[in-house]
């Protein structure tokens, strides 16, 4: 599956639900059902600067694609790096970086978000995408 379609299928099941909390719980949801990261990797040069939250992300090039791992101390954030892991996690290096991310605004979900945490969702996908660059 590509990343569009990736993209359009997570946009298809946050369209399933009636109003923005409904939303939040699925996101949550999806944080919680992310596999575990070992605490060994939480260091700094792993923390993603400038959230809120703390959130740490790791990323290995495993067969020409990356993999990605991450956790956080907030279930809304792990919720929302969940997004970016469902999306980029097993894609190769170049097609995440031609990837334009813009499924994150058509989710609604930013909108609802205090300032500091819809700039972390920003802060997100360019460290996934910098990573992927790191591999290409």
């Amino acid at each position: 599956m590509s990343i569009a379609e990736k993209e359009s299928e997570l946009l298809d099941e946050l369209g399933l639900f009636q109003d923005w909390q409904e939303r939040y719980e699925y996101v949550i949801g999806l944080g919680k059902r992310l596999s575990a990261m070992d605490d060994s990797l939480k260091t700094e040069d792993r923390k993603i600067q400038g959230c809120q939250s703390q959130v740490w992300l790791d990323a290995s090039f495993e067969d020409g694609k990356m993999r990605y791992v991450a956790d956080s101390d907030s279930l809304i954030t792990k919720g929302m790096i969940a997004l970016f892991i469902r999306v980029l996690d097993n894609e190769t290096p170049g097609d995440i970086l031609q990837s334009d991310m813009s499924f994150i605004e058509k989710t609604g979900l930013k909108e609802h978000l205090a300032p500091t945490r819809a700039n972390a969702l920003n802060l997100m996908a360019t460290q996934m995408k910098q990573r992927a660059l790191s591999f290409a």
